[in-house]
């Protein structure tokens, strides 16, 4: 598994969400926890940066290059497949006493699945805490791993999550199951803190992600120096309503220099990438013991390809589509092939004009937040330095990873490249919580444009589901690049973009 490959496809009969019907409401947003928090964080930079009262603000521009620790690749996938670093949870028994009485669960099956993890979706993971209860924690599958064409691809991140259900659900769910003392006391630790974030995490529409929420409301209740937790938060939480985030692909963590979309974490990647662990590491030597093995994974990370368009290409067309990619897109997002380079490039936010809201509060609300990661653990290595803009990401297997921008605000790249076709009120074409169809001629998920936003929706199903770009921080504006190109030409720019 340490081999350099494509992004890893996993064979399925079925597409399932990864839980079993009796933890429909848990599983919607328990599984997905860890994963979220991977996408966003607060860590390193290395210069081009100003330092001000023990924080870091960022120049937009080229970002330059951090050295990362070494690791190992097939001992990273073994652990990324394997363990979590979360490590609190649901007692194993009372998840399976949830799911009595329910039709049988299947799930899509990972190579190096081992033990009880074989038998658990992907998006789960056993775990054995200190008291010798065995537990059922999230993990990054969840988020980092999504079907595309009936097949499970890990690195591709999941937009389909539903984080619009109250957390405090599930948690309910499990808490009225009979447990003894040991189990009661493992399933309190993981309330505490679940319950703890619960008012941080819920966003207004299915498929969007609440990563930078949850990491933020998880730094107000721990104390930097010991990682110790409080039930009561320390510094003042972010504001409850998240604002929406897309979930990247994890095949370009080896392009990158910077982490997250305003390029804030940089320095050393690991530290930044295992914030999650503050869900449940309550002190340094924890963080130290998880951080050893992290390394591995990200070093795996580096190793992943996308996944190669499944569908046929015309390559003539794909070939004038080059040239005007050359023109047209290089600049900011890089080339690819034998004189592939990828420039690590910070757009401003007044040449991007994409929705400003997430670089704007990364930048200018966070302060209090940058310096409680450059007191703990994890900014021992690295420093949090956000810029003021967005960066332009690699390309690699963009095919396959719409929702656009930022916040998934653009269901197709067709409509990415024409702004005059982006739907102001849109939802995912798709049958109950089914996959919708992939469209390869506008390069996306097809998707169904409505006459009304949220406040013209007839129920909550309905609201969850519409994603209207009205919303603060939703908005679909801006990357207008592709407007002044012809119809023809964007055909053609569409025909490459699949070859990449």
């Amino acid at each position: 598994m340490g081999r350099a490959q494509r992004a890893h496809p996993v064979r399925s009969e079925a597409q399932d969400t990864g839980y079993g019907p009796g933890l429909r409401r848990l599983g919607s947003w328990f599984g997905p926890l860890l994963a979220t928090l991977l996408l966003t964080g607060l860590a390193g930079c290395d210069s081009g940066t100003s330092p001000r009262d023990g924080i870091a603000k960022a120049e937009v521009g080229r970002v330059p290059a951090h050295p990362q620790r070494p690791g190992d690749p097939a001992r990273g996938y073994e652990a990324f497949v394997n363990r979590s670093i979360v490590t609190c949870g649901i007692p194993y028994g009372v998840y399976r006493r949830l799911r009595e009485g329910g039709p049988t669960e299947t799930h899509q099956p990972v190579p190096g699945r081992t033990g009880r993890n074989a038998e658990l979706p992907y998006g789960l993971t056993a775990h054995v805490a200190a008291s010798g209860v065995e537990l059922v924690t999230s993990n990054c599958l969840a988020c980092h791993a999504a079907p595309i064409n009936g097949r499970l691809v890990i690195g591709l991140g999941n937009e389909f999550l539903d984080l619009t259900v109250d957390p405090l659900l599930g948690i309910e769910a499990a808490g009225a199951i009979a447990m003894n003392e040991a189990e009661r006391a493992e399933w309190t630790r993981w309330a505490d803190r679940i319950t703890a974030i619960s008012d941080y995490m819920m966003t207004d529409t299915i498929g969007v992600n609440s990563a930078s929420n949850l990491t933020l409301a998880l730094m107000a209740h721990r104390d930097p120096k010991t990682l110790a937790w409080s039930n009561r938060p320390l510094i003042e939480p972010p504001p409850e309503k998240p604002l929406p985030v897309s979930v990247p692909p994890l095949w370009n963590v080896g392009k990158k220099h910077a982490m997250f979309y305003n390029a804030e974490g940089r320095g050393d990647h690991v530290r930044y990438m295992m914030l999650a662990s503050t869900t449940c590491t309550d002190s340094v030597e924890e963080a130290a013991a998880i951080d050893a093995w992290f390394v591995d994974v990200r070093a795996y990370f580096t190793t992943l390809k996308p996944p190669e368009y499944p569908f046929p290409i015309d390559p003539g067309l794909a070939e004038r589509g080059y040239a005007l990619f050359q023109e047209t897109c290089k600049e900011c997002h890089g080339t690819h092939g034998e004189e592939a380079r990828y420039p690590n490039k910070v757009i401003a936010l007044g040449k991007v004009k994409t929705d400003p809201m997430l670089a704007r509060k990364g930048f200018g609300e966070a302060d209090r937040f940058l310096r409680w990661f450059q007191s703990s653990f994890y900014g021992e290595l690295s420093q949090a330095a956000p810029a003021l803009g967005y960066i332009a990401p690699p390309l690699d297997g963009v095919w396959a990873t719409a929702p656009y921008l930022h916040n998934g605000s653009v269901p197709t790249i067709a409509a990415l490249l024409d702004s005059r076709q982006r739907p102001t009120y849109w939802e995912f074409d798709r049958a109950g919580d089914d996959q919708p169809a992939y469209d390869r001629d506008r390069l996306g998920w097809a998707y169904r444009s409505l006459d009304h936003g949220k406040a013209g929706a007839m129920g909550w199903d309905e609201r969850n589901r519409l994603y209207d770009t009205g919303l603060s921080g939703y908005g679909n504006q801006g990357h207008t690049f592709g407007d002044d190109l012809s119809d023809p030409e964007r055909t053609a720019l569409i025909e490459y973009l699949k070859t990449l």
